[in-house]
């Protein structure tokens, strides 16, 4: 059986990355600010405590990330039953998921480390044997490039992220409602308590989910009644894509910056409205809000929604699915 491992990315400007095996995921982001180093990525304090949080802190989701309604898919003609985890929908690929699995460590250097992964025909219900490989990749100009690729032999949905909470203060902050978010996106998904959609795309312009222009995440952070159904932000953004920049976040003593650039035609912005009692690193619980996770994806639910406007949530056998995200860190 594999061994659990933990790898560390260093870059030429000492800062430096952890990452594990233990579902692809990233541990740790140290930001080096003057001479100190600032941790700015939600973690637990060892491997096992990973085993036993349900925030998904830092792991690669898969096979599909975010909701599928009722927990079924219809592919040709065929009915498929996938495994609920979150009432009777499916959330973030089901009761074992990527972020249960232990990766294959395929390469490994300084700055770039790949994992691979074989997800059997029938894993969580879903159909065909799906082949996975995500890169780490710590650039020299802070830039933590996380790479997606899968093949299968059958046709069957496939929507992979990765699922870090940032606190760009420091993860020892207590909140993330002092920074502030831009995210370039006209069109926002509606979705119930539960995270379903309930509606088409809207315009960003209702109910004041406005991003395009900087914004303080406190700032009548639960009067919108969209967030008040979500206790705070968790909702789909349909990217601009004549953007070249997605989102970006700015820590509250604006000392630290993080750009977001996409393959993905959406991002799913989550203020961590339900993390507390998810162990930290310090034998201590995070709070509510201790962090925001900002995941590149498909929109949620979309095999039950093809027309929406993005490119297709379902990989046929005769293509390679290959998507990259970068968070691109900068620091006074």
């Amino acid at each position: 059986m594999p061994i659990k491992q933990i790898i560390t990315l260093t870059n030429l400007q000492g800062m430096t990355i952890k990452v594990s095996n233990w579902g692809a995921t990233w541990l740790s982001c140290l930001i080096p600010i003057a001479s100190k180093h600032r941790e700015i990525l939600l973690g637990c304090q060892s491997l096992n405590q990973y085993q036993h949080q349900d925030a998904y802190l830092g792991a690669t989701i898969g096979r599909y990330a975010n909701r599928i309604a009722n927990a079924t898919i219809d592919i040709n003609g065929q009915h498929y039953l996938l495994t609920a985890n979150q009432g009777v929908n499916l959330l973030h690929g089901g009761q074992c998921g990527f972020d249960k699995k232990i990766w294959n460590i395929e390469y490994q250097s300084a700055q770039k480390v790949t994992f691979n992964l074989i997800s059997s025909d029938g894993d969580q219900g879903f159909p065909g044997e799906l082949k996975v490989i995500v890169t780490y990749y710590l650039t020299n100009e802070n830039e933590v490039i996380i790479d997606f690729q899968a093949t299968t032999n059958k046709t069957t949905p496939v929507n992979l992220t990765n699922h870090a909470y940032f606190n760009l203060d420091g993860e020892l902050s207590n909140s993330v409602l002092a920074h502030t978010l831009k995210v370039n996106a006209n069109f926002y998904l509606p979705v119930n308590r539960a995270g379903i959609p309930y509606h088409n795309l809207a315009d960003v312009g209702q109910y004041d989910m406005d991003l395009r222009q900087a914004k303080q995440l406190s700032d009548r952070l639960l009067e919108s009644p969209e967030r008040q159904m979500t206790g705070g932000y968790d909702h789909a953004y349909l990217l601009d894509k004549t953007k070249a920049i997605a989102a970006q976040l700015i820590s509250s003593d604006k000392k630290v910056l993080m750009n977001i650039k996409t393959t993905k035609p959406a991002l799913q912005v989550y203020t961590g409205n339900f993390l507390q009692n998810t162990p930290n690193r310090h034998n201590d619980v995070y709070s509510n809000f201790a962090g925001i996770a900002l995941e590149a994806q498909f929109l949620p639910d979309s095999p039950h929604h093809p027309k929406w406007p993005q490119p297709s949530c379902y990989l046929q056998p005769n293509e390679v699915y290959h998507h990259h995200t970068t968070y691109q860190f900068i620091t006074t």
